[in-house]
Formats: structure tokens, C-alpha cells, sequence
């Protein structure tokens, strides 16, 4: 699919989300717009209003690195709404007539890879690809995302859960800011892979089944899973606030390793100590 519709909502929906006053440019009168006229975003760029509307217009085919950095500027974008306008560019344009491959790993762990994660069986840890499907996890990760896997609709895909499991908005204490984090995350995978067919089948299946992903990927707004601190409401131990850390592999892959850890001397810790007691147990029974 091309991606000139991407474009055109992302500028306009950040020049609607900048006043004048933020902006430092003066008011007369009323105004239509609670954001910025084109003109104005224009001439903070430096660039003529006929060239900014056909920007605008979602063409981004050709444009040099320092007009992209001056829209960056002109429209305050931060730095992972600057590398979200790069990847459209460079992105911009036809659907490539000869399409190359994925690498396999992009839906396949490296044994060595699923070793390091099986190798802390303290915290929980998971294997994430940029369609936030969980590919592999330790026993403590699949442990603490016991729903998720239980439900067979999600296809251990962290969007599906949150959207569509209703424990999910349990389970995540703050599913709101979970959710949203979701949803910019997959937008950023959208603009530097708009000819992905399985991303778009999976953002088309949760704007369908979803009104809540509907309007969250309605607003545009772009987010990368690095830290955070985590509270969770798990069904066996309760409450869990976890620090969780997302290291992305050094290859081309696109796939991340997620961990969660607890503070020592802490609520969280001794809940993972819970679950992962509770996790050992029932993989013994389930060997039984």
C-alpha cells in the first residue's frame, strides 16, 4: 500500500496539536483552527506554502534530510516523532516491483537467543518481534502473562490481548497508557514497513474488532518500547509493580528480548518468588 495517507494525517495531525503561542508566532482575530495554518508551519520551516501542501498532501518521495529536519523543528516533533517522519520518507513511494525477503529470524528465536531467556529463570522474559507477537518465552513469562497464552484468539500477541481479552484491562493496572504504547508502537513498524502484509492484517483486524485501537490509532501518535516500570494485577499473586527493560538484538531481525524485574526486598519480588513457585509446580503436574 502506499503510504501518502500515513503521511498526510501524521503533519496534520501534529500542526493541529501546536497553538500559536507554543509556536511563538503572534494572533489576530479568530481563528478556524486551534492549531497552525499551513502557512504558518511554511514559514517556520523555511519553505513555500505550495511546497508544504504538497507535503501535507502526503508526498515525501525525494525530500532532503534538512527540509525533514526543518518540519521536524517547525512542527516540535520529538525525537521518536523525528525518526517516525524518516521512516515515511524513506519509506515514500511506489510499492517496490521486486520484494525482498524478511530475514527468517524476524519470526523464528536463535536457540542461543531462546538460552539466554531460558537462562533467567528468576525474571520473567520473553522474545517480542515488532508486531508485538511473543515468539518465545521462559516459564516465569509465560507465568506472568497466563491469560495472554490461555486465550487462544490472542496468538500470544500483545496487542490482540490487550485489545481484545477483557481481563487485559485487570491485568494492566494503567491499560489505558499500556494500550496506547501498543498502538504507537505498531504505527512506528507501519511507517518503515508499509508493504508488510501481516502488519497490516493485524492492524486491520484490530481497527475492526476493536472501537478502542480505532480511535487510539485515529490520533497518530508514535511510541518505542524501551524502560518502564510496569504494574500489573496478576490472578495469583496480586499487584506487581516490575521494571521492565526491552533490549533490541544487534542483527537485523527486528526482535527484542523483554524483561521484568522487581526491586529487591520488595512486594513485586516476593510475588515473582510466588509465581514462579506456583509456575514450577504446575509444570511438574503438567508433566505428571
Amino acid at each position: 500500500m502506499d503510504n501518502r495517507d500515513a503521511v498526510s494525517a501524521f503533519l496534520r495531525s501534529r500542526r493541529d496539536k501546536i497553538t500559536p503561542e507554543q509556536a511563538g508566532l503572534p494572533t489576530y482575530g479568530r481563528r478556524r483552527v486551534s492549531g497552525l495554518r499551513r502557512g504558518e508551519v511554511a514559514a517556520l520551516a523555511g519553505v513555500s506554502v505550495e511546497y508544504y501542501t504538497r507535503l501535507e498532501r502526503g508526498s515525501l518521495q525525494g525530500v532532503s534530510d534538512s527540509v525533514l529536519d526543518a518540519l521536524a523543528r517547525a512542527l516540535r516533533l520529538d525525537a521518536t516523532e523525528r525518526m517516525y517522519l524518516y521512516d515515511l520518507a524513506r519509506a515514500a513511494g511506489p510499492a517496490p516491483r521486486t520484494r525482498v525477503p524478511r530475514p527468517e529470524s524476524r519470526s523464528t528465536v536463535r536457540p542461543s537467543v531462546a538460552r539466554i531467556v531460558d537462562g533467567m529463570p528468576e525474571l520473567p522474559a520473553y522474545v517480542m518481534n515488532n508486531r508485538l507477537d511473543a515468539l518465545a518465552a521462559n516459564s516465569l513469562g509465560r507465568a506472568l502473562y497466563s491469560e495472554m497464552y490461555a486465550d487462544p484468539t490472542c496468538g500470544a500477541n500483545v496487542a490482540r490481548f490487550a485489545f481484545f481479552n477483557s481481563a487485559a484491562r485487570r491485568f494492566y493496572t494503567d491499560w489505558e497508557r499500556m494500550a496506547r504504547f501498543a498502538v504507537g508502537a505498531l504505527r512506528i513498524e507501519a511507517g518503515k514497513n508499509p508493504y508488510d502484509r501481516e502488519l497490516s492484517n493485524l492492524i486491520g483486524e484490530l481497527s475492526t474488532r476493536s472501537d478502542a485501537f480505532r480511535v487510539m490509532w485515529g490520533s497518530h501518535d508514535v511510541h518505542v518500547f524501551r524502560e518502564s516500570t510496569k504494574r500489573l494485577n496478576h490472578p495469583l499473586v496480586g499487584e506487581l509493580e516490575l521494571d521492565q527493560e526491552t533490549m533490541s538484538l544487534p542483527d537485523e531481525s527486528g526482535l527484542s528480548v523483554v524483561v521484568y524485574s522487581a526491586p529487591p526486598e520488595t512486594a513485586a519480588e516476593d510475588g515473582l518468588k510466588l509465581l514462579a513457585s506456583w509456575s514450577a509446580t504446575a509444570g511438574q503436574v503438567q508433566d505428571a
